[in-house]
């Protein structure tokens, strides 16, 4: 076997065009893998760097064809990219056309395979250089007949060359077919030079490919982290749990959208695939700092819920004030039957039905209270207050007044669940982001992200939190994600404390948050104009929310 190794060969045709100086050419071929070498370490997709990988190389060398192989967990040589010029023959890599061959065995039986060239190439790391597929010996060529039969192509020369990395190891083989001489397109063997040019290029292909994996696996084991945040804060709260995952697709639908934009004042603004990472990771994390956000305050599904909900106590205290009505009336009406005074008596009963009556529609309204709405009349708050004066005995006989003040603050808060005690730890999470963001020693490309994820609560005209920042001092970005952030908690369906609105009733509110300057009157144009909304509701929302919309009747927009 070891004959079909070819490090001997003195032949070397002309490098270039026809006529050209083997010299010069082989000048301009260097300068080409110098080349080829800078561009593979900048590609950033496995797919496309393999593809380029095959394609420089049979342009280096000339070959009609060529196949790409990676060595496999499994110790398997998998093919990953198959082109073969003149058969137009293109398999694999951006093609979408899957390579449907079976992978190269590098062990039978737990013995070397060292009968298929690209297996032994593999195992022993040396490059097979052979003249004639069809007259060498010691490789079983069988699978490459069959092929040429099916095909009435004519495989001749062989250039397979291992790819090992700066740890010496095997990652893939790099197969060359049918080299040609340029000036008369006849299939030759492959040079001496060509085979220093391919083992070349085959050695940075291999580390630009490690490298490549590297990142890859250390971007997946980053964002794996992110997701393991996020699952933690759905454990911790099942309600805000999706947030983290819908605000980072919505940001990224409307940003693709300002991005194919032609016109209007956001004409300018392009997103490289850098900058699509660097927001996509800053919309998984928008919403970190809600780890320490206390859970009770996070679940808070009605106003007086704190571990438990309330409202129970006062049921209780609402029997105990029937009862005690119930006892006073029965005494009275006892001493009035005992005096003759049936009239009397009978009054007696009215008042009680009435006074039960009143307790129960106070019940009922304090249920309703509890319930956190959009607004609280100021009626309704004055009769909570009231309510609030009536005296009851407790299980002690101690007299009290019928509420609490603690739970008088909570039945009158004005809209939602939240007093603004509890709000202002709620918005401390955005604070928490930020210092966990800046704190990390983020790389280059992603240097935005606590910018980015930490602008999602700031308003247009600087009256929001946490730095109180203006439209003119924050990203388009950062804006992105704040109106992404607004829209999927006003549809969202899992809060503990409202339905998910509708699309026409949240572009409503959303609207009317663009004429109070609370989010960018351009970029809600955008989400309007580009039907982002909808692309979104398709994606997230119940059937009945995705209503029909008349844009015409949205606040602040002109269609």
């Amino acid at each position: 076997m070891s004959g079909t190794i070819d490090t001997t060969a003195t032949r070397e045709f002309r490098l270039g065009g026809a006529g050209a100086a083997p010299e010069q050419d082989l000048v301009l071929r260097l300068e080409q893998l110098n080349a080829i070498g800078a561009s593979l370490s900048a590609e950033r997709d496995i797919d496309r760097l393999l593809e380029a990988i095959l394609t420089a190389a049979k342009t280096i060398t000339r070959a009609d064809g060529g196949t790409l192989y990676r060595v496999t967990e499994e110790r398997t040589l998998r093919f990953e990219i198959v082109r073969t010029s003149s058969l137009r023959y293109y398999l694999g890599g951006t093609t979408g056309h899957p390579v449907p061959f079976y992978p190269i065995q590098l062990y039978k039986d737990g013995k070397p395979n060292q009968s298929m060239v690209a297996a032994y190439a593999a195992l022993t790391g040396k490059t097979v250089n052979i003249a004639d597929a069809y007259t060498a010996d010691g490789f079983d060529f069988s699978g490459t007949r069959a092929f040429d039969t099916k095909t009435g192509y004519r495989s001749k020369s062989f250039l397979t060359v291992p790819m090992r990395n700066h740890d010496n190891e095997t990652i893939g083989v790099l197969q060359l077919i049918n080299a040609l001489e340029p000036s008369s397109g006849a299939i030759v063997p492959f040079s001496p030079s060509d085979q220093r040019l391919a083992e070349s290029l085959a050695s940075q292909a291999a580390i630009a490919v490690t490298n490549r994996m590297l990142i890859n696996q250390l971007e997946q084991l980053f964002e794996s982290f992110i997701n393991l945040i996020n699952s933690a804060i759905d454990e911790k709260s099942p309600y805000t749990g999706g947030h983290c995952q819908r605000v980072p697709v919505l940001t990224m639908l409307l940003a693709e959208a300002v991005s194919e934009t032609k016109d209007g004042p956001l004409r300018d603004f392009h997103m490289s695939e850098k900058d699509r990472y660097e927001l996509k990771i800053a919309g998984l994390l928008h919403d970190c700092g809600k780890v320490t956000t206390p859970v009770h305050i996070v679940d808070k599904a009605t106003k007086l819920e704190s571990i438990f909900d309330r409202i129970q106590l006062i049921d209780t205290r609402f029997e105990v004030l029937k009862r005690d009505a119930e006892l006073e009336a029965l005494r009275k009406k006892h001493n009035f039957l005992e005096q003759k005074m049936r009239m009397e008596a009978a009054e007696e009963d009215k008042r009680l039905r009435d006074r039960l009556r009143q307790l129960d529609d106070d019940r009922k309204f304090l249920h309703a209270c509890n319930i956190g709405g959009e607004r609280m009349r100021d009626e309704d708050v004055d009769r909570v207050r009231r309510i609030g004066q009536y005296r009851w005995r407790d299980f002690a006989g101690h007299e009290a007044q019928f509420l609490s003040e603690d739970e008088v603050k909570n039945l009158t808060i004005r809209s939602g669940t939240l007093t603004e005690d509890e709000r202002k730890v709620i918005n401390h999470h955005i604070v928490a982001t930020i210092r966990m963001l800046e704190a990390l020693p983020w790389p280059k490309h992603l240097t935005k992200v606590p910018e980015y994820a930490g602008g999602h609560h700031e308003r247009m005209d600087g009256k929001g939190y946490p730095k109180g920042l203006t439209r003119e001092q924050m990203s388009v970005q950062a804006r992105c994600m704040g109106i992404a952030d607004i829209f999927e908690a006003l549809t969202a369906k899992d809060r503990p404390y409202k339905k998910g609105k509708t699309l026409s009733e949240s572009l409503e509110i959303l609207g009317r948050m663009k004429l109070n300057n609370h989010v960018d009157p351009d970029l809600f144009d955008i989400f309007v104009r580009r039907k982002v909304y909808r692309r979104y509701a398709e994606m997230f929302l119940d059937a009945e929310q995705i209503d029909a919309v008349d844009e015409s009747k949205i606040p602040g927009f002109q269609p």
